[in-house]
């Protein structure tokens, strides 16, 4: 095995990792992002929305478990699609897993600079933006594990302020704020508040990415997945519900701290708690934006090491075991995104990648059980095929509201995915069997 030392991950992650991970990855959707949805839908409009989107991760999150425990390859959905349907298939899960998690760290960088800004006026969002681009580049360097630690330290601290964020507000809530104009713009503004719906759970399925860096995958993935979903739910909800019932909710809707400002109106701005809450506020958004910058990584090396992407994304640092040209060529997207883009528009390119993924996903789920019933599977999917069928449902109609409601960023998203297939096309990577030895181990078998 020392030939595969340059391009093997060291496994070392344990469930509250994963836990850490999972969560950390998803955890600024809570902070941020969300309250757009309000801005289409209203109140109720939104709380439809999120609850349809939430029956969607919990069917998702336990069918996905399933491929993630037998194929646990660092690839994630761009592995089980080429399993499951070839080097096509790979490519646009590939393709689809890229713009969900390259462009959500741009998305949360925003964000950061945006908590900054509101702390310190005299700080610009994008230069701050950048700089922790820079700082978390170095760090997700410097080793799995390492930032693995810190992301349960800084997950945790995330996880509390959110809830001390809930027993804050919670009691100024007054129902009849929340159930003012509920609904303005009808049903829909339901579809048209989809991918902010998205937005509070998007990312949890990058635990994928670190799949060949946890010990015991196929008993360890789904406790952190079952767990890291419980506690998002949870969080998800209670600030949504209690965000809106503290004055009229149409005060947050073009906001990029949204729960600053909610405190803000709860303690009054002079208040020191005010400051000390934001501040705080950044261990959310520092979780999730850590957590992105791995997995996205990790799929650029997956895809690098399968040779979907230049063969040099796939080495990985002697002395650190990191695949770091993966993390410094993700660092590179991030920061053309943040020069480009604007918060909403980089949200939605990155859950239209992410509900494709989704959907790339369910099919390959369903046709490998057909296909290859005998294969290894530590964690079935319950209540198959109901589970997966309606995962599936689901991620196709926000697909379809996305693509209404954002014509112009479908186009761009479409387009990106049709000049990646002429370059696949054109070098002829369609006509070979180019995925790596190791997902074939790790698989039981030989894909079809």
């Amino acid at each position: 095995m020392e030939q595969l030392d340059a391009k093997q991950l060291k496994r070392v992650l344990k469930p509250i990792h994963l836990w850490a991970i999972a969560v950390g990855l998803v955890i600024s959707g809570e902070y941020f992002g969300w309250n757009l949805g309000w801005g289409v839908a209203g109140t109720v409009g939104f709380l439809i929305a999120t609850l349809v989107v939430t029956v969607m991760y919990i069917t998702f999150i336990f069918s996905y478990t399933e491929l993630t425990t037998s194929i646990p390859h660092s690839g994630g959905a761009f592995a089980y699609a080429y399993r499951a349907m070839g080097p096509f298939g790979g490519l646009i899960a590939g393709y689809a897993t890229l713009i969900d998690f390259l462009f959500a760290t741009p998305a949360i960088a925003f964000s950061l600079g945006a908590y900054l800004h509101f702390l310190h006026p005299q700080i610009g969002v994008l230069p701050s933006a950048m700089v922790f681009n820079v700082i978390f580049i170095l760090l997700n360097i410097s080793g799995v594990k390492e930032s693995a630690t810190f992301s349960v330290f800084i997950t945790i601290l995330a996880v509390l302020e959110l809830l001390i964020f809930m027993g804050i507000v919670g009691p100024s809530f007054k129902m009849d704020n929340y159930l003012a104009n509920p609904m303005p713009f009808g049903w829909g503004g339901v579809f048209a508040a989809l991918p902010f719906a998205v937005w509070f759970y998007l990312a949890i399925e990058g635990v994928a990415m670190v799949a060949e860096e946890v010990k015991e995958p196929q008993k360890n993935i789904p406790r952190g997945y079952i767990s890291a979903l419980a506690t998002l739910v949870f969080l998800a909800l209670g600030v949504m519900i209690l965000t809106g019932g503290v004055t009229d909710w149409r005060k947050f809707t073009k906001l990029d701290y949204p729960l600053p400002e909610a405190i803000a109106i709860v303690l009054g701005k002079a208040n020191s708690l005010t400051k000390i809450f934001a501040s705080i506020g950044l261990f959310g958004l520092i979780a999730s934006f850590h957590g992105t910058i791995l997995a996205s990584s990790r799929q650029v090396f997956a895809m690098a090491r399968s040779g979907y992407l230049p063969r040099g994304l796939a080495s990985v640092n002697k002395k650190f075991k990191t695949p770091h040209w993966a993390i410094i060529a993700g660092g590179g997207i991030s920061f053309l995104a943040l020069l480009t883009g604007t918060t909403g528009q980089i949200i939605i390119l990155s859950v239209m990648g992410a509900v494709v993924m989704y959907m790339m996903s369910m099919i390959s789920l369903f046709l490998l059980r057909k296909r290859e019933p005998h294969m290894e599977r530590p964690f079935a999917a319950p209540f198959y095929p109901v589970f997966p069928a309606i995962a599936l449902a689901i991620a196709t109609i926000c697909m379809l509201a996305i693509m209404y409601y954002n014509f112009k960023l479908s186009l761009i998203f479409f387009a990106g995915l049709g000049i990646a297939a002429a370059i696949f096309i054109l070098m002829g990577k369609h006509k070979t069997k180019i995925m790596d030895d190791v997902m074939l181990e790790k698989g039981g078998g030989k894909p079809i």
